[in-house]
């Protein structure tokens, strides 16, 4: 196991990429006297044509991307091995390949992937996350030219989980990078979905949705570096809330340098408060530095539970809590759809139901 650098300084709750984390709540993650165990948590549940899954030494295989990510710096230097999925040149998957979380003790852990996406290839990556973890997370993607990428993710996690993550694709000429992260479980998650560029022609697509309940602290800061010219970029996330103390913030950064004309972006979130003491934190943000563009633009709402919506409903004789469920499974429709795998939608549906009864909303 490797130690930390001396110049390692962990974040006092100023900085602004930290200041909406509780960071009392990290578990040691960035505690730099509390040593974190190099774990290679995720495995594959089955084997398929065109995919290659190996364990590599993390000399072998450096990270193909620089971050100023205080949890990816920490977690780097404790990593000795990486996960390497590989999507094989022109190998077209028509069966999902899935994903899961082993190996995961309640200790402090640090956990590296790196997924590469052949040239002209075309796959889905669906991974589930669940049990109880303390972990920071990397996963890079590297999407060669030509190449469509499908990355799922799943924080099913139970409650005392505390889950630092980045997700970072670098994304080729032509290619195309689409990412669907939902957050329903866990008692902290701070996930970092990232995006740049490579290539002209490339596009990234980035989906996602989260619902907390009773003191969750469910954050989501993405950042798309639009660092060339002609790529486009959609972000679209929605959260949920119910339950004293349930928190969520989602920040949005987009960057569209000087040289990126022609860059095509948009970015919305949107929350839904469903009960008093719940609290949703966005920031949209879009930074651009030339007018050459097709276009840029952003949106945030936050709103409480559509009380005409409910008595719409009731009023055709559905109970009030029958017809809470069916407005925030609507809510959500549009982004679990996007998973194309009805026995998972169906059970991201009935945990959020469930959690739903919990708290009485």
């Amino acid at each position: 196991m490797s130690t930390l650098t001396t110049n390692y300084l962990a974040p006092s709750g100023r900085e602004e990429a930290w200041r909406f984390t509780p960071l009392s709540r990290l578990g040691g993650l960035l505690d730099a006297s509390v040593n974190l165990e190099s774990a290679n948590t995720i495995s594959l549940v089955k084997n398929i044509e065109g995919l290659k899954f190996s364990i590599k030494s993390a000399e072998d295989l450096p990270a193909i991307s620089v971050s100023d990510d205080s949890a990816t710096i920490r977690a780097r230097e404790f990593i000795t091995q990486v996960t390497h999925i590989e999507v094989a040149k022109d190998a077209n998957l028509s069966e999902p390949i899935l994903l899961e979380r082993t190996s995961l003790n309640g200790n402090p852990q640090a956990s590296r992937t790196l997924i590469s996406a052949g040239v002209n290839s075309h796959a889905t990556i669906i991974l589930q996350n669940t049990g109880n973890a303390i972990l920071a997370d990397e996963i890079e993607f590297d999407v060669a030219p030509g190449s469509n990428l499908t990355f799922v993710s799943l924080q099913e996690w139970d409650a005392k989980t505390v889950h630092l993550g980045r997700q970072h694709a670098v994304v080729s000429k032509d290619a195309e990078f689409n990412s669907i992260v939902v957050t329903v479980g866990g008692s902290l998650v701070r996930l970092l979905p990232t995006v740049e560029y490579s290539g002209p022609g490339s596009s990234a697509d980035l989906q996602g949705l989260y619902f907390a309940t009773d003191g969750q602290h469910l954050e989501h800061r993405l950042f798309v570096n639009h660092n060339v010219p002609n790529a486009k970029s959609r972000v679209n996330y929605k959260g949920a809330l119910a339950g004293d103390k349930a928190h969520t913030v989602w920040i949005g950064d987009v960057y569209i340098r000087a040289n990126a004309e022609g860059t095509d972006t948009y970015e919305l979130n949107r929350n839904l408060l469903l009960s008093d003491g719940a609290r949703a934190d966005s920031v949209p943000n879009l930074e651009i530095e030339t007018g050459e563009i097709v276009g840029a633009g952003h949106a945030s709402t936050t709103g409480r539970f559509d009380d005409e919506q409910l008595f719409y409903l009731s009023s055709r004789g559905i109970p009030a809590e029958i017809a809470r469920r069916l407005v925030v499974r609507g809510f959500f429709a549009e982004i679990v759809g996007k998973i194309k795998n009805e026995e998972i939608e169906n059970r991201l549906m009935d945990r959020i139901d469930a959690e739903l009864a919990k708290v009485g909303a």
